[in-house]
């Protein structure tokens, strides 16, 4: 058993998501419990992934392919955690967009791969998301003021659009949520000061170092 989780963790480590597709179906064949698989394989299989991108030997491109054999993978697992009426254990809920007027869509998305890979469960808006809709979707998890907090990731990538990440972090408070969420922002333009300014709660560079500022953010 060991040897196929070895080579499903090999797989989503090198981006190769049809090896991955198939290596989750022998390991469901074998009997592998589809916990284990992704406690096992996927699950540090992006950990090393974000670690190699952390210390330059991997790129962009390689973190898009390690999140497709990672997607590619969790395609086979999730019917069945669906038929055996397993979950796997959530960490805490990221409500994550790119805000309004900005299209960029490929940073967003590798931080909430290598998020919802952490264990995270993850509501991605998408791109050229509107205030109120951060905002619609933060009130669906059910927070309130005194509830744990869930973390609302903001995205910009343009000068021109990160104004808007103060109009998120406004909407919320406008709305009596703002006490009941984390705010993290991040895109190139991005930086500590900015997230001070505006009122966020952090900032993160890369999806590697959101994961691990998420989770400080959360306590977990």
């Amino acid at each position: 058993m060991g040897d196929v989780l070895n080579r499903l963790q090999e797989a989503v480590i090198a981006g190769e998501p049809e090896q991955a597709r198939e290596l989750t179906a022998q390991a469901l064949e074998a009997g592998i419990a589809p916990l284990d698989a992704i406690d096992q394989a996927l699950n540090p299989g992006m950990q090393i992934v974000g670690d190699r991108y952390e210390c330059g030997d991997y790129f962009i491109p390689d973190l898009m392919m390690a999140a497709e054999a990672m997607k590619a993978a969790m395609e086979k697992l999730e019917p069945e955690l669906l038929a055996r009426q397993e979950q796997r254990q959530i960490l805490g809920t990221v409500v994550i967009g790119t805000v309004d007027g900005d299209i960029h869509e490929i940073g967003k998305s590798l931080v909430a791969t290598m998020l919802s890979a952490a264990g995270f469960q993850v509501h991605d808006l998408g791109v050229s998301v509107p205030a109120d809709r951060f905002v619609e979707q933060v009130k669906e998890t059910g927070v309130s003021g005194d509830s744990v907090p869930v973390v609302v990731g903001l995205s910009a990538l343009l000068t021109t659009t990160m104004r808007n990440q103060e109009a998120v972090i406004k909407a919320l408070q406008e709305a009596g949520l703002r006490e009941g969420v984390k705010v993290i922002i991040g895109g190139a333009p991005a930086n500590p000061e900015w997230a001070e300014t505006i009122g966020a709660d952090a900032y993160a560079e890369n999806a590697n170092e959101a994961v691990e500022v998420v989770k400080q953010l959360l306590e977990v």
